[in-house]
């Protein structure tokens, strides 16, 4: 019978990609009005049922369940006080409840059961046998006080402030412009009459290619700004407000594109976006602090640009070899072990890789995580060397009595062998035994395991203008870095980063009020050229080093590890030199130069 059909249409109060808000008289209109709505779908027969996704919605404009008499609500307590986490509720009305139909049971839900034969007889109330296991007391002990709160101020008067808050920092973020005319920012969601105290945007540069969300997020944090990026868990608003096709998520996903990682941009297009959101704690100072934000690290003007511009002029495959007098290589380091300390030489051989043995080796937990100092920042304590006319390689830690020898050969090496994908890059790895994994272990006071490149296969492609699909160049067999094979730096960059560092009062507060002063190490370069103008190396896009070729992939990401500092004694972490680097380096060219080698096995030297 048509009668005994239930539809369920469910929608919500308002978009958490967006912000729009979308009409409570959708209920009545489901409600009332299917039968025309749906009259050639098969849907159209049977009565209809309507659940509304307040989660979002809750915190400022919450429905009026008297006029719109929806038959499921649903929210969260986080949203409406931003305290506690994980705890929501739902909200049904009686005559629905009956309908509701549940297949098994657990703890708490059940009134009586027996345990050798199929019976058990159910909790009366809805609220009792729906309740699972034990829900969390304590953060309900919470809810009071935030109800206290909301009732004091009211709904109205925090809808009121929160949208004013949100529409300043629309106003203001929309106005922003390049030096060059061009607008820095793209919000989403503004053909919509009514919305929510939140702001969704991306930003561009002046040449129109994005900056990437996950850099504005990380950035955010430095300046003691907090919000998030990404899709919000709802794909459908990401590929509709980013313009993504299917064809662009499914290209996105091959390429290696998963939820949360940093792949934010990816052929042209952002992956995600950077979202605000307001609530009734939130203060205009909060929103001047982000416009600030935005304005002083994203808009490219005068004021901002850095003092002395990459050069014009790129040196020609014999650069070096012509201005000796200007530019020499400084010195080589090689980092065995990703994250793990290097060690410097006055010539190493090149290989198809890069520096022989550079990065070929990494340590994994017992989780299948790849190990890093950004979660493990003691990695930097272990110190390395290898001796080629020994054929070992040395490993030393601080928390180990004992010097770690392995032998570059594969007879120290496990018999098996595995396959792992790491950043769209497949490699084949091999173990070593147990005494090689305790004494890791122990140094950096975990489980791991020590694993050794033995061969490896990129899956990046290459575009129709012939330009790599992806920050990873194509044409070069890599160990395990993150974009390329070498990493070049050069003295008289870091001269002018310490001299602004130095200059810098926000620099002086993070470290106690002394001036903070980085060395080129900090940046982990293999290599480290002198004798030019600052930033030169942002120009350069061939190299010739000893007779040797290389070729310039462009600047290197931004990363975090950069803020670590290992030489007091104890790892500590700063918001320097990372916020310095952010105020002036803001186009493509980032903290420092990747570069591939353009031909066979060689010997470099300084």
């Amino acid at each position: 019978m048509p009668g005994n059909t239930y539809n369920l249409f469910a929608f919500p109060s308002e978009c958490n990609f967006s912000g729009r808000k979308f009409d409570p008289n959708l209920v009545k209109i489901i409600k009332e009005g299917s039968e025309r709505i749906l009259e050639s779908s098969q849907y159209c027969r049977g009565s209809w049922l309507v659940l509304i996704d307040a989660a979002k919605g809750c915190a400022t404009n919450p429905p009026d369940l008297s006029k719109f008499k929806a038959d499921f609500v649903v929210f969260s307590f986080y949203k409406l006080f931003g305290y506690p986490t994980g705890l929501g509720a739902l909200i049904i009305r009686n005559d629905a409840a009956k309908l509701m139909k549940k297949t098994y049971f657990s703890g708490g839900t059940v009134a009586a059961a027996i345990a050798d034969v199929d019976f058990f007889k159910r909790r009366e109330g809805v609220d009792e046998f729906f309740e699972d296991g034990t829900i969390s007391f304590l953060s309900i002990a919470a809810i009071q006080h935030g109800f206290k709160i909301i009732n004091m101020l009211t709904t109205s008067l925090i809808s009121r402030h929160t949208t004013s808050i949100a529409a300043y920092v629309r106003n203001k973020l929309l106005a922003l412009k390049h030096e060059n005319g061009e607008f820095v920012c793209m919000l989403y969601g503004l053909l919509s009459s009514e919305m929510g105290p939140m702001v969704s945007f991306n930003m561009k540069r002046p040449d129109g290619t994005w900056y990437g969300y996950r850099e504005v997020e990380k950035l955010a944090t430095l300046s003691g700004i907090q919000l998030r990026t990404g899709c919000f868990c709802n794909p459908g608003a990401c590929a509709k407000y980013l313009g993504l096709s299917h064809l662009d998520l499914l290209s996105n996903i091959e390429a290696g594109h998963v939820c949360w990682d940093d792949r934010d941009i990816l052929h042209g297009k952002p992956t995600g976006a950077v979202r605000v959101s307001f609530g009734y704690m939130s203060t205009f100072e909060d929103a001047m602090k982000l416009v600030n934000f935005v304005e002083n690290n994203f808009v490219i003007s005068s004021s901002n640009r850095c003092a002395l511009q990459p050069s014009s002029i790129s040196l020609p495959i014999e650069g070096i070899a012509k201005a000796a007098a200007r530019h020499f290589l400084s010195s080589i380091t090689v980092y065995p072990i990703k994250s793990c300390a290097g060690f410097s030489v006055d010539q190493w051989p090149l290989t198809s890789t890069g520096l022989l043995h550079d990065r070929e080796w990494i340590l994994k937990s017992t989780t299948g995580e790849i190990l890093t100092q950004k979660k493990v920042p003691e990695m930097c304590y272990i110190s390395t060397l290898i001796d080629l006319n020994l054929g070992k390689l040395f490993v030393e830690s601080p928390r180990c009595k004992e010097k770690l020898q392995i032998e570059l050969t594969s007879n120290s090496l496990v018999a098996g062998r595995d396959e792992m994908d790491i950043q769209n890059h497949r490699y084949e790895v091999r173990s070593y035994n147990n005494e090689v994994d305790i004494w890791f272990s122990r140094a950096i006071d975990r489980p791991c395991t020590l694993l050794r490149n033995s061969g490896s296969q990129s899956h990046s492609c290459i575009n129709k203008n012939g330009s790599p699909g992806m920050c990873r160049d194509v044409g070069a067999r890599l160990n395990f870095v993150n974009e390329a094979q070498f990493l070049l730096i050069s003295e008289e960059s870091i001269a002018d980063l310490n001299s602004r560092l130095k200059s810098n009062l926000d620099g002086r507060r993070s470290n106690g009020g002394q001036a903070v002063q980085v060395g080129a190490m900090r940046f982990r370069p293999n290599l480290v050229a002198s004798g030019g103008e600052p930033y030169a190396e942002d120009g350069w896009n061939n190299l010739n080093i000893g007779g040797k070729y290389f070729m310039s992939l462009g600047g290197c990401n931004r990363c975090q590890m950069i803020n670590i500092n290992p030489e007091a004694g104890e790892v500590q972490r700063f918001s320097e030199p990372l916020a310095t680097l952010a105020g002036y380096r803001r186009a493509k060219v980032r903290n420092h130069l990747k570069m591939k080698k353009t031909q066979n096995k060689c010997s470099l030297f300084t």
